[in-house]
């Protein structure tokens, strides 16, 4: 099950340890304005499938870590 709440404070986790800011995380993952992400951090709106799993894929997490299924951030 999706927890947006685990993943609002991951994506905010993974984030800040890969140092870049929202604005380039946005143009990274193809989003139009770094509010997105602002959004998603604070729990306002959920991603998009697409939006997932760019993010997954940039951070290089599984899914289901991000989202809060699985504990274990690697890929399988």
């Amino acid at each position: 099950m999706y927890d947006k709440n685990i993943f609002s404070i991951r994506l905010k986790q993974l984030r800040e340890l890969k140092g870049v800011s929202t604005q380039k995380l946005a143009d990274a993952i193809g989003l139009k304005s770094k509010g997105s992400i602002t959004q998603f951090e604070k729990t306002m709106t959920s991603p998009s499938a697409e939006t997932l799993v760019a993010l997954a894929d940039y951070f290089n997490v599984s899914l289901d870590y991000l989202v809060g299924r699985s504990d274990t951030p690697d890929r399988k």
